[in-house]
């Protein structure tokens, strides 16, 4: 009993998967234009959860040069920022898994087509065709993963700066952490660069997939 209690929550899943997929090609839409549009959203969330922890950083570069002000705005601003990145960092990494998910669903899909055809040589072709996107989707997601665990360090940076902040709300914890934004900036580059390699990746894959 408890074994299939444990199994209960994937074969819903499955099911929930089936009844979704086969809604979807009734009005013509199937698997592959499902990732298409799965990829295109995953370029969304990353470019907004680029612009996001940029936003985030100058409010850190702000508080880094804190020379007198209302240190109470401050922190509820830099809070906010942190809590919108993290928002925006879960999206990014539900999207990566929702595009993994109907990934794999697609390649066992066409793996199981293509031991169906009769003729050799269009079964060649087709497993040639379905390895070489393969090869290219596994780039793909490479890339968004890589980008995507650049976010955690940089989360840390400022759940760190801003717990400290919190219970040390004074112009001396403030001061502390003068130049702390530089030893963030290295993190941020880097997710900068990975996210927008990610975007890039996306951006061809679908050309290549649509083509």
């Amino acid at each position: 009993m408890r074994g299939l209690a444990g199994l209960m929550p994937v074969l819903l899943a499955l099911a929930c998967s089936s009844a979704y997929y086969a809604t979807m090609e009734r009005v013509g839409v199937h698997k592959r234009d499902i990732l298409v549009d799965r990829v295109r959203a995953g370029q969304t969330d990353q470019e907004q959860a680029e612009e996001q922890f940029l936003s985030a950083y100058e409010v850190l570069k702000e508080l880094s040069s804190f020379e007198g002000g209302d240190l109470e705005n401050l922190y509820g601003r830099l809070n906010r920022e942190f809590e919108r990145s993290e928002a925006r960092a879960s999206d990014v990494r539900e999207r990566i898994g929702s595009i993994e998910r109907v990934a794999g669903d697609l390649f066992e899909e066409w793996e199981a087509e293509i031991g169906v055809i009769s003729s050799a040589e269009l079964r060649r072709q087709s497993r040639a065709r379905m390895r070489a996107t393969q090869e290219r989707y596994a780039e793909l997601i490479r890339a968004m993963r890589r980008a995507e665990s650049r976010m955690d360090p940089v989360l840390t940076a400022f759940r760190d700066q801003v717990l400290f902040l919190k219970h040390n709300l004074n112009a001396r914890a403030v001061a502390s952490l003068s130049g702390v934004a530089v030893e963030v900036q290295a993190d941020i580059d880097r997710l900068i660069e990975d996210m927008r390699r990610s975007i890039r990746e996306a951006e061809s894959f679908v050309r290549e997939l649509e083509g």
